[in-house]
């Protein structure tokens, strides 16, 4: 809590909506990504099986790729907080 009663960072059930909603669009993005890539052309109404496979394969890469993508930026902002210790470090040594 901060003096004002208000408080001080998000909380548990801010987290998670923000969470649900990158969950959400991250799902969308795959759905609607694979569906143009595998997608043949209307003649049936469901999926044939080359689609499925391509649908499956897509969203496996898509998924691999995040994580990856996620990799990167921990790595990235771990780096830019050890840059910022290290020039506060120099900032108060004056």
């Amino acid at each position: 809590m901060s003096w004002f009663g208000g408080s001080s960072g998000p909380d548990a059930m801010d987290i998670a909506r923000i969470e649900v909603d990158m969950y959400n669009d991250l799902f969308v993005k795959i759905g609607v990504t694979c569906f143009e890539k595998c997608r043949s052309r209307y003649k049936e109404p469901d999926l044939n099986i080359g689609e499925q496979s391509c649908i499956d394969r897509c969203t496996t890469k898509y998924m691999e790729a995040q994580e990856k993508i996620g990799d990167v930026m921990k790595k990235v902002q771990a780096q830019q907080q050890q840059q910022q210790q290290a020039m506060q470090g120099i900032q108060q040594g004056r």
